[in-house]
C-alpha cells in the first residue's frame, strides 16, 4: 500500500490530527541490495500523552504486532529450529511448508481476535539484488485467484515482510488522489517526448529499479510532465495511493529479514510495542497460535558467554604477572 508524498503547494496544508493512524516507511540500498522498514504510530493529542493507548486504536495495533510476529514464524523453514536427536530433526526438516493458504486462515485467527480483518492481497517478496519484488511472493488474503503467490521462504535469502491489518472491511480502493512515488520496470519502449526521454534518463543514472518519489528529482515540475508518457507506455509503474474501502484506518508494518542457518535475522524492524502502553479487554486465545508465537525467531549462539570467557584470560595473567614482579623485588 502506497502512501502519498505531498509536494505541490495546495496539497501542503494538510495536517495531521490527534488520534489519526500514520504509516512511515523507509528504504535504502547498497549496491543493490535492498531494505525496507514501516511503522504505524498514533498522533498523540495535548491531554493524552503519557495515558495508555486504548479502543480500537489499541486493537489495531496489537493485532498487527501480533500477527505480524505469527506470519515471521509461519515463513521459517520446516526443521530450521528443530532439537533433539538427529532422527528428530530430519523429520522435522521433512516437513511440508505451511501453505499460503493455511497462513492466511492462522494470521485472521489472529486478527479477529480483536475484531480486526486482513487487508486483502497483502504480499512479501523475496528481496535479490536490483529486485524488491522477486521470483517469490507470499500473498495473504488474495483478492482474486490471478493474486495467489508462489514458492517457499529458504535458507540464504532475504524477504520483505508486509503485514496489514484494518478495523473496516480489509478490502481495498484506490483513492483519487496524484500518485508520488513511481518505479521503473523491465519494459523498454521508444519514448517520443523530449521531456519523458530526459525523466526517464536521470531516473535510471540514481535510482535504477528501485521506487523514487518525484521530489527526489532535479526538476520536480518538469518530472510531473515527463513520467505522464513513461507510466501510459509501462516504462513506470505509478504506486497508487490506496486505502481501506470503507475509508477505516489501516496499520501497516514491513520488516526485512534474512534466513540463516541459525534462523531469522531482523535486518530492519519496527520497534517492539511497550504492551504496558496498551489497554484493551481482547486477546488471543487459540492454543496452536499461543504455542507458535511463544518460540523464537533464532537459535542462541552463545557468542556472548564466549566473550566473557574471553574477557577472563588477560586479567588472570596480568594478576600472575603482578606477583612474580613483587617475587622479584
Amino acid at each position: 500500500m502506497a502512501e502519498e508524498a505531498v509536494v505541490d503547494a495546495e496539497e501542503a496544508p494538510t495536517a495531521l490530527k490527534a488520534g489519526e493512524v500514520v504509516k512511515i516507511q523507509l528504504g535504502a540500498q547498497i549496491d543493490g541490495f535492498g531494505t525496507i522498514v514501516c511503522d504505524t504510530i498514533i498522533i498523540a493529542g495535548d491531554k493524552d500523552e503519557d495515558d495508555k493507548l486504548d479502543g480500537r486504536v489499541a486493537d489495531l495495533l496489537l493485532a498487527t504486532h501480533y500477527a505480524n510476529e505469527l506470519l515471521l514464524r509461519l515463513m521459517m523453514p520446516p526443521g530450521l529450529l528443530a532439537t533433539g536427536s538427529d532422527e528428530e530433526k530430519k523429520k522435522a526438516a521433512s516437513e511440508k511448508p505451511i501453505s499460503q493458504s493455511k497462513m492466511t486462515k492462522m494470521l485472521e485467527t489472529v486478527i479477529k481476535s480483536y475484531d480486526c480483518n486482513l487487508v486483502e492481497s497483502t504480499t512479501s517478496w523475496l528481496f535479490e539484488r536490483n529486485e524488491i519484488e522477486g521470483k517469490k511472493k507470499i500473498v495473504l488474503a488474495p483478492e482474486n485467484e490471478n493474486a495467489k503467490g508462489e514458492g517457499v521462504p529458504e535458507i540464504g535469502e532475504v524477504w520483505g515482510v508486509e503485514m496489514g491489518v484494518t478495523i473496516g472491511s480489509g478490502k481495498n480502493r484506490i483513492l483519487e488522489k496524484r500518485p508520488t512515488l513511481h518505479r521503473r520496470t523491465t519494459i523498454t519502449y521508444q519514448l517520443k517526448r523530449p521531456s519523458s526521454r530526459k525523466t526517464l534518463s536521470e531516473i535510471v543514472k540514481k535510482f535504477g529499479t528501485f521506487p523514487f518519489s518525484l521530489r527526489q528529482l532535479e526538476d520536480e515540475r518538469e518530472a510531473k510532465v515527463g513520467v505522464v508518457e513513461c507510466v501510459r507506455s509501462n516504462v513506470l509503474r505509478q504506486y497508487e495511493v490506496i486505502a481501506d474501502k470503507d475509508l477505516a484506518p489501516v496499520a501497516r508494518v514491513f520488516t526485512t529479514i534474512a534466513i540463516t542457518k541459525n534462523g531469522l535475522v531482523r535486518l530492519t524492524a519496527p520497534p517492539a510495542p511497550d504492551m504496558t502502553k496498551y489497554k484493551t479487554d481482547k486477546t488471543i486465545t487459540d492454543e496452536e497460535i499461543l504455542k507458535i508465537l511463544d518460540q523464537p525467531l533464532a537459535k542462541s549462539t552463545g557468542a556472548k558467554g564466549k566473550n566473557k570467557k574471553k574477557k577472563k584470560k588477560p586479567a588472570k595473567k596480568t594478576a600472575e604477572e603482578d606477583e612474580d614482579s613483587s617475587s622479584e623485588e
